[in-house]
């Protein structure tokens, strides 16, 4: 996989996140991906439990920020090393994304890690 197909995938999930839009979110996924939202819980399988998952702990827009670079990118695994911040209330987290696109760019296996920086210093970062 190319860091271009990357980026652009990493891009549209962006708007997906600020827009909340179940066909913004549906778009990103294959129709049997899996979203994994920590290494250990159980999946998010498919467009529907997706979209549910993702509006159900859905994030307002223009309460965070995002930025990113891509650690690797491969046919077979890509990673994305990201930095969120929220402003209400402030707090900051540290994510690695761990990305498996199919042929047509859209994701089939997705899961995040993330932590919780200890005291968020800035929230325009």
């Amino acid at each position: 996989m190319s860091d271009l197909t990357l980026s652009n995938w990493v891009e549209s999930y962006r708007r997906a996140w600020a827009s909340n839009d179940p066909a913004d979110i549906r778009a990103l996924f294959t129709p049997d991906a899996e979203y994994f939202t920590a290494p250990y819980r159980p999946a998010w399988r498919g467009h529907d439990e997706i979209v549910d998952g993702w509006l159900g702990r859905r994030d307002e827009p223009g309460n965070w920020t995002f930025r990113y670079e891509i650690t690797l990118a491969s046919p077979d695994l890509n990673v994305v090393r990201g930095w969120t911040t929220y402003r209400e209330p402030l707090r900051a987290y540290s994510n690695l994304w761990l990305i498996e696109l199919a042929d047509d760019g859209r994701c089939r296996r997705f899961t995040e890690w993330f932590m919780l920086e200890e005291e968020p210093t800035d929230a325009s970062t």
